[in-house]
Protein backbone atom coordinates (compact mmCIF):
# COMPACT_ATOMS: atom_id res chain seq x y z
CA UNK A 1 0.00 0.00 0.00
CA UNK A 2 1.08 3.33 -0.89
CA UNK A 3 1.25 5.35 2.45
CA UNK A 4 2.39 8.91 0.59
CA UNK A 5 -0.97 9.40 -1.10
CA UNK A 6 -4.62 9.71 0.00
CA UNK A 7 -6.16 5.99 0.29
CA UNK A 8 -9.00 5.55 -1.71
CA UNK A 9 -10.17 2.19 -2.37
CA UNK A 10 -9.12 -1.59 -1.75
CA UNK A 11 -11.66 -4.05 -3.13
CA UNK A 12 -11.90 -7.66 -2.51
CA UNK A 13 -10.41 -7.88 1.10
CA UNK A 14 -12.46 -10.91 2.51
CA UNK A 15 -13.90 -12.90 -0.38
CA UNK A 16 -16.66 -14.89 1.18
CA UNK A 17 -15.50 -15.08 4.73
CA UNK A 18 -17.58 -14.27 7.65
CA UNK A 19 -18.59 -10.73 8.28
CA UNK A 20 -16.90 -10.54 11.69
CA UNK A 21 -14.01 -11.78 10.68
CA UNK A 22 -14.00 -8.59 7.73
CA UNK A 23 -14.55 -6.35 11.05
CA UNK A 24 -11.48 -7.99 11.99
CA UNK A 25 -9.46 -7.84 8.87
CA UNK A 26 -11.10 -4.21 8.38
CA UNK A 27 -9.50 -2.81 11.42
CA UNK A 28 -6.30 -4.08 10.20
CA UNK A 29 -6.70 -2.35 7.07
CA UNK A 30 -7.51 0.88 8.10
CA UNK A 31 -5.12 1.32 11.50
CA UNK A 32 -2.48 0.12 9.27
CA UNK A 33 -2.98 3.40 7.63
CA UNK A 34 -0.61 6.59 8.59
CA UNK A 35 -3.41 8.84 10.64
CA UNK A 36 -2.85 11.33 8.31
CA UNK A 37 -4.66 9.26 5.74
CA UNK A 38 -7.07 7.92 7.36
CA UNK A 39 -9.83 10.69 7.94
CA UNK A 40 -13.38 8.79 7.84
CA UNK A 41 -13.78 5.49 6.41
CA UNK A 42 -16.72 3.95 5.22
CA UNK A 43 -17.30 0.12 4.06
CA UNK A 44 -19.75 -1.71 1.98
CA UNK A 45 -20.57 -5.27 1.82
CA UNK A 46 -21.51 -6.78 -1.25
CA UNK A 47 -24.29 -9.93 -1.95
CA UNK A 48 -21.00 -12.35 -2.66
CA UNK A 49 -19.12 -11.27 0.92
CA UNK A 50 -16.75 -9.28 -1.17
CA UNK A 51 -15.90 -6.29 1.24
CA UNK A 52 -14.96 -2.69 -0.25
CA UNK A 53 -13.44 0.04 1.73
CA UNK A 54 -13.02 3.60 0.60
CA UNK A 55 -12.53 7.15 2.49
CA UNK A 56 -14.14 8.38 -0.61
CA UNK A 57 -18.00 6.94 -0.67
CA UNK A 58 -19.39 6.73 -4.18
CA UNK A 59 -22.77 4.65 -3.22
CA UNK A 60 -25.43 5.36 -0.35
CA UNK A 61 -24.56 1.67 0.38
CA UNK A 62 -21.32 2.62 2.09
CA UNK A 63 -21.56 2.67 5.84
CA UNK A 64 -19.13 4.39 8.20
CA UNK A 65 -16.66 2.62 9.79
CA UNK A 66 -16.31 2.99 13.28
CA UNK A 67 -12.66 4.19 13.87
CA UNK A 68 -10.42 5.12 16.94
CA UNK A 69 -6.52 5.69 15.94
CA UNK A 70 -4.30 3.12 17.96
CA UNK A 71 -1.47 4.51 15.58
CA UNK A 72 -0.04 5.81 19.10
CA UNK A 73 -1.39 3.67 21.32
CA UNK A 74 0.51 0.87 19.40
CA UNK A 75 3.57 2.60 20.70
CA UNK A 76 4.11 0.85 24.66
CA UNK A 77 7.29 1.41 26.75
CA UNK A 78 9.89 -1.67 27.59
CA UNK A 79 7.99 -1.38 30.98
CA UNK A 80 4.47 -2.22 29.18
CA UNK A 81 5.82 -4.72 27.03
CA UNK A 82 7.78 -6.73 29.73
CA UNK A 83 4.55 -6.73 31.94
CA UNK A 84 2.46 -7.62 29.03
CA UNK A 85 4.93 -10.69 28.12
CA UNK A 86 5.17 -11.93 31.57
CA UNK A 87 1.61 -11.79 32.27
CA UNK A 88 -0.13 -13.60 29.26
CA UNK A 89 3.55 -16.25 30.13
CA UNK A 90 2.10 -16.85 33.55
CA UNK A 91 -1.53 -16.79 32.42
CA UNK A 92 -0.67 -19.59 29.99
CA UNK A 93 1.82 -21.74 31.40
CA UNK A 94 4.78 -20.28 29.38
CA UNK A 95 8.39 -18.63 29.56
CA UNK A 96 8.53 -15.28 28.88
CA UNK A 97 10.99 -16.17 26.69
CA UNK A 98 9.71 -18.13 24.58
CA UNK A 99 7.39 -15.33 23.57
CA UNK A 100 9.83 -12.76 23.15
CA UNK A 101 11.39 -15.80 20.42
CA UNK A 102 7.87 -16.04 19.03
CA UNK A 103 7.59 -12.10 18.45
CA UNK A 104 11.47 -11.65 17.74
CA UNK A 105 10.57 -14.33 14.36
CA UNK A 106 7.29 -13.00 13.56
CA UNK A 107 7.64 -9.11 13.37
CA UNK A 108 11.09 -8.60 15.15
CA UNK A 109 8.69 -6.25 17.55
CA UNK A 110 7.49 -4.37 14.69
CA UNK A 111 3.85 -3.51 16.23
CA UNK A 112 2.46 -2.78 12.86
CA UNK A 113 3.98 -5.76 10.42
CA UNK A 114 1.72 -6.94 7.84
CA UNK A 115 3.04 -10.19 6.07
CA UNK A 116 1.99 -10.72 2.75
CA UNK A 117 -0.28 -13.42 3.84
CA UNK A 118 -2.18 -10.71 6.10
CA UNK A 119 -0.59 -12.09 9.03
CA UNK A 120 -1.07 -9.19 11.53
CA UNK A 121 1.45 -7.64 14.40
CA UNK A 122 3.92 -8.32 16.44
CA UNK A 123 2.81 -12.81 16.76
CA UNK A 124 1.16 -12.28 13.32
CA UNK A 125 -2.04 -13.32 13.86
CA UNK A 126 -4.04 -14.16 10.42
CA UNK A 127 -7.80 -12.04 11.00
CA UNK A 128 -9.48 -15.58 11.19
CA UNK A 129 -7.20 -16.98 14.63
CA UNK A 130 -6.92 -13.34 15.83
CA UNK A 131 -10.69 -13.30 15.50
CA UNK A 132 -11.37 -16.43 17.21
CA UNK A 133 -9.32 -15.28 19.94
CA UNK A 134 -11.21 -12.34 20.15
CA UNK A 135 -8.34 -10.26 19.82
CA UNK A 136 -10.40 -6.76 19.02
CA UNK A 137 -7.29 -4.87 17.85
CA UNK A 138 -4.41 -6.90 16.10
CA UNK A 139 -2.18 -4.20 15.94
CA UNK A 140 -2.49 -3.05 19.88
CA UNK A 141 0.41 -4.83 21.21
CA UNK A 142 -1.20 -5.95 24.83
CA UNK A 143 -3.60 -7.49 22.42
CA UNK A 144 -1.92 -9.10 20.21
CA UNK A 145 0.24 -10.74 23.16
CA UNK A 146 -3.05 -11.60 24.99
CA UNK A 147 -4.32 -13.92 21.32
CA UNK A 148 -0.71 -15.07 20.52
CA UNK A 149 0.08 -16.18 23.96
CA UNK A 150 -3.18 -18.01 24.45
CA UNK A 151 -2.61 -19.60 20.59
CA UNK A 152 0.45 -20.72 21.46
CA UNK A 153 -0.62 -22.52 24.80
CA UNK A 154 -3.27 -23.73 22.35
CA UNK A 155 -0.86 -25.31 20.12
CA UNK A 156 1.62 -26.80 23.00
CA UNK A 157 -1.80 -29.05 24.62
CA UNK A 158 -2.79 -29.69 21.40
CA UNK A 159 0.68 -31.49 20.25
CA UNK A 160 1.12 -32.71 23.96
CA UNK A 161 4.14 -30.37 24.87
CA UNK A 162 6.07 -30.92 21.91
CA UNK A 163 7.49 -27.45 21.23
CA UNK A 164 8.75 -27.89 17.87
CA UNK A 165 5.92 -29.20 16.70
CA UNK A 166 3.80 -26.53 18.31
CA UNK A 167 5.93 -23.76 17.06
CA UNK A 168 5.75 -25.50 13.68
CA UNK A 169 1.65 -25.31 14.08
CA UNK A 170 2.21 -21.97 14.43
CA UNK A 171 3.65 -21.33 11.11
CA UNK A 172 1.99 -23.64 8.64
CA UNK A 173 -0.82 -24.22 10.18
CA UNK A 174 -2.22 -27.59 12.92
CA UNK A 175 -3.67 -29.45 9.79
CA UNK A 176 -0.32 -29.40 7.89
CA UNK A 177 1.41 -30.58 11.33
CA UNK A 178 -1.42 -33.33 11.81
CA UNK A 179 -1.11 -35.02 8.30
CA UNK A 180 2.68 -35.09 8.76
CA UNK A 181 2.84 -36.27 12.45
CA UNK A 182 5.95 -34.10 12.13
CA UNK A 183 7.41 -30.77 11.22
CA UNK A 184 6.23 -30.49 7.68
CA UNK A 185 8.98 -30.98 4.98
CA UNK A 186 8.82 -27.20 4.31
CA UNK A 187 12.13 -25.17 4.31
CA UNK A 188 10.36 -22.00 5.62
CA UNK A 189 8.51 -24.00 8.42
CA UNK A 190 11.81 -25.91 9.58
CA UNK A 191 13.97 -22.55 8.95
CA UNK A 192 10.93 -20.59 11.46
CA UNK A 193 10.94 -23.57 14.02
CA UNK A 194 14.71 -23.41 14.35
CA UNK A 195 15.28 -19.79 14.76
CA UNK A 196 13.01 -19.22 17.15
CA UNK A 197 14.12 -22.25 19.05
CA UNK A 198 17.59 -20.09 18.39
CA UNK A 199 15.82 -16.85 20.15
CA UNK A 200 14.47 -18.83 22.88
CA UNK A 201 17.68 -20.48 24.03
CA UNK A 202 19.10 -16.63 23.68
CA UNK A 203 16.50 -14.59 25.55
CA UNK A 204 16.49 -17.42 28.38
CA UNK A 205 20.16 -17.31 29.02
CA UNK A 206 20.01 -13.34 29.17
CA UNK A 207 21.83 -13.07 25.70
CA UNK A 208 19.17 -11.72 23.64
CA UNK A 209 18.71 -8.30 22.37
CA UNK A 210 16.41 -6.41 25.07
CA UNK A 211 13.05 -5.73 22.89
CA UNK A 212 11.43 -2.90 21.91
CA UNK A 213 8.52 -2.33 20.38
CA UNK A 214 8.48 -0.22 17.23
CA UNK A 215 6.19 1.14 14.48
CA UNK A 216 6.41 0.56 10.69
CA UNK A 217 5.81 4.56 10.65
Amino acid sequence: MNTTTPYRESKRLCGSVEQGLCAALVVGVVVFMPPTVTSEMYQYVERNGTLSVTNVPTDQQYQSVPYESTYLSSRVSKKELDQAIASYAKRHRLHPALLRAVIKTESDFVSTAVSRRGALGLMQLMPRTAASLRVRDPFNPIDNIAGGAKHLRYLLDRFNGDLPLALAAYNAGESRVKQYQQIPPFQETRFYVLKVLHHYDAFRSGKGQPPTVRSAF
